[in-house]
């Protein structure tokens, strides 16, 4: 992906010199990002608010974001690493207090749905919560990672997935396209939104790549870019 001029159509909505958008009808599939996109916080920072140690691991996420850490791996693992010992009703206290479905997030889901495409949320965070917001919002598929979990407390591992271990920026990118070819539409017929530079891979090959109140980096290589309001300001785009 590359970086292209914008035009502003609304106030905070940006549309990318680059960008056909097409009516909603036209796509079959769209994946969301989660933390940060559907909802409003980063799981993984807020985990570690129980370790004492959030400072640490959100300074590596938000490194991580930007694309000034390109090996998503490495900065999961060392912040995983923060984690260990944390017990699993924190993350219950998480979910309960912290998360938020951020706004527009259940009219553009509805909107999409009801328009016949499939509705994925792919996600380097964690099934803990990916589980809960896929039912939340009624979406098709969620593929996220697997903490492990001995005797109620986090290890600091992930767990082997039949896919694999890791949801990292390849995978989500692996995961648009196998979704494609199983719903037998063409990448050309895909919504990609997210907010980091994890997301890029899956925008980099989506018909439609949408950065939702991003980072600069993604921002500026994306089709559409929603800076203010919430993520049914997409459906002003898609007429």
């Amino acid at each position: 992906m590359s970086t292209h001029q914008y035009t502003e159509i609304a106030p905070g909505l940006m549309l990318g010199s680059h960008a056909q958008p097409k009516p909603l009808s036209h796509y079959k599939l769209i994946a969301f990002d989660m933390d940060s996109t559907l909802i409003n916080i980063e799981c993984i920072d807020e985990i570690a608010d129980a370790a004492g140690r959030k400072a640490e691991v959100a300074a590596i996420t938000e490194a991580s974001m930007r694309g000034e850490l390109k090996d998503f791996r490495d900065s999961l693992t060392r912040r995983l690493q923060l984690l260990k010992g944390v017990p699993v009703q924190h993350l219950d206290k998480v979910f309960a207090d912290r998360l938020q479905l951020n706004p527009g997030a259940k009219a553009l889901v509805d909107a999409c749905k009801q328009a016949g495409l499939y509705a994925v949320l792919v996600s380097g965070g964690f099934t803990y919560f990916s589980d809960k917001v896929q039912q939340m919002l009624g979406l098709d598929m969620a593929r996220a990672n697997a903490l492990e979990v001995v005797d109620d407390h986090l290890t600091g591992n992930l767990l082997m997935q039949d896919w694999g271990d890791i949801c990292d920026g390849d995978m989500k990118r692996q995961t648009v396209l196998a979704l494609c070819a199983q719903l037998g539409c063409t990448p050309d017929q895909a919504i990609a939104v997210g907010d980091g530079a994890n997301d890029l891979p899956m925008m980099g090959v989506a018909g439609l790549s949408v950065a939702f109140h991003a980072k600069p980096a993604v921002r500026t290589q994306a089709h559409v870019a929603i800076n203010a309001g919430g993520l049914d300001r997409l459906l002003q785009v898609l007429v």
